[in-house]
């Protein structure tokens, strides 16, 4: 079975939620985070920018020459770990390879697209070191994309991400834990510093009220 990566801009760079063989932080060319995507289920807020978007999560929007930074993870192809994961003998690593990926189809569920796209570990090198890794991405159409939200200013996303919650927890910590595991990874993302700097100072308005 060939190998299969999977990259991660949101929530997987800190939860991937699965085993893997190897993770390697990087970046794809030609998109921007920005949170212009939404989700009624999980009431999250992120959203990134790309030729196409999504709603309360990540999306994203074309725009040549951006670094969008990330982890690549690679799934297991072979028999590893699987005796940890799964309680039966009935699990072959065939299925296991397969559980991972529908779980992922799920979990991401409220994106409309899944591309291919290669991913760099070294701004300078036109090389990429990995070809053909898997990302969800939402699109600007409506019709396959209803979570898709679109542009607002910071002040309103921050009014909005103040105040979502759902199964997942408050939209405040995703956004600070997706600050956080981008500095573990040494990538500062103005867009998401600019938007956390505008939320705590509507929670700390809401908390002196």
């Amino acid at each position: 079975m060939a190998a299969t990566w999977v990259f991660g801009y949101g929530s997987l760079i800190w939860k991937a939620g699965f085993h893997y063989d190897e993770r390697r932080v990087g970046f794809v060319r030609g998109f921007r985070r920005v949170f212009y995507q939404g989700n009624r289920f999980i009431l999250f807020f992120f959203f990134l920018f790309f030729f196409f978007l999504p709603i309360n999560k990540p999306g994203f929007f074309f725009l040549p020459l951006i670094d969008w930074w990330g982890v690549a993870y690679r799934i297991p192809e072979e028999e590893k770990k699987i005796a940890l994961e799964m309680s039966t003998v009935f699990f072959s690593p065939h299925f296991y390879h397969l559980h991972i990926l529908q779980s992922l189809e799920i979990r991401e569920k409220q994106y409309d697209l899944k591309v291919y796209l290669d991913f760099y570990t070294d701004e300078a090198s036109s090389i990429p070191a990995i070809n053909g890794v898997m990302v969800y991405i939402g699109s600007e159409d409506k019709k396959t994309n209803p979570n898709y939200l679109g542009p607002a200013s910071l002040d309103e996303m921050a009014r909005q991400i103040a105040v979502a919650e759902g199964p997942s927890g408050p939209n405040t910590d995703y956004l600070f834990h997706l600050e956080e595991s981008l500095k573990q990874i040494g990538c500062e993302d103005p867009h998401v510093t600019d938007l956390v700097a505008a939320v705590r100072r509507v929670v700390s308005t809401k908390e002196g009220a």
